[in-house]
């Protein structure tokens, strides 16, 4: 599913990347932890295609077999609306759009059809019990409700592949563990890959596999 290779970061002179190589399984909830600076959300922006790695010899990076590297901005974009979805810390819903809106976005953005799209996002947000709330905006919202309206959003394009970053970490504690019970139950139901960064112990320790960095590089 995904395969990362020799994976460095430069910001100017600061490494923040130090030669990553990872795997991840088709259907495999894999969670990243280690202290604030060790290069957790910068692996995962390179891996969901939000950033671009400083390439090295022996650089690479698939996802679904797709080389990755070798794309231009305008086929990464579509290949990251079509095959990609994102959760993070802070919902990022869009303030003056209702939670169906704001899930209708990114198929809208990948030219889908208006009155399918918002039969698939009716049904995503019932599925998270949000039937009752498809014409609130985020701000009539509880911190719950919205970020499960930004899961719904992740989902509306049936992504082979959901990046985390931080996703809980703006919840209370029953809203937390409401959500990270989610990304198991969608696992199950809908076959989807998860990397999830999270200082969360709970939900990292959930995960198939935990990854965890030191200084810019996974320890064994």
């Amino acid at each position: 599913m995904i395969t990362a290779k020799n994976i460095h970061k430069f910001y100017d002179t600061l490494q923040v990347l130090k030669g990553v190589d990872l795997h991840i399984k088709k259907g495999e909830i894999v969670s990243i932890v280690g202290a604030s600076g060790a290069g957790k959300t910068t692996l995962l922006q390179i891996l969901g295609t939000l950033d671009k790695p400083s390439v090295e010899n022996g650089t690479s990076l698939t996802i679904n077999d797709e080389d990755i590297l070798k794309m231009n901005d305008k086929l990464l974009s579509k290949f990251r609306n079509q095959h990609l979805g994102f959760i993070f810390q802070f919902h990022q819903l869009l303030p003056e759009f209702t939670a169906l809106e704001n899930v209708c976005i990114p198929a809208f953005i990948g030219g889908k059809e208006k009155k399918e799209t918002e039969k698939e996002a009716k049904r995503l947000l019932d599925y998270l019990g949000l039937s009752h709330r498809i014409d609130h905006k985020p701000n009539e919202l509880s911190g719950g409700e919205q970020q499960r309206v930004a899961v719904a959003r992740a989902l509306i394009n049936k992504p082979a592949v959901i990046f985390a970053d931080e996703p809980s970490g703006n919840l209370d504690t029953a809203s937390a563990e409401n959500l990270h019970q989610l990304f198991f139950k969608l696992r199950d139901e809908f076959g989807q890959t998860f990397v999830i960064v999270t200082h969360n112990e709970e939900l990292a320790n959930m995960a198939d596999r935990k990854l965890v960095m030191v200084d810019g590089q996974i320890s064994i």
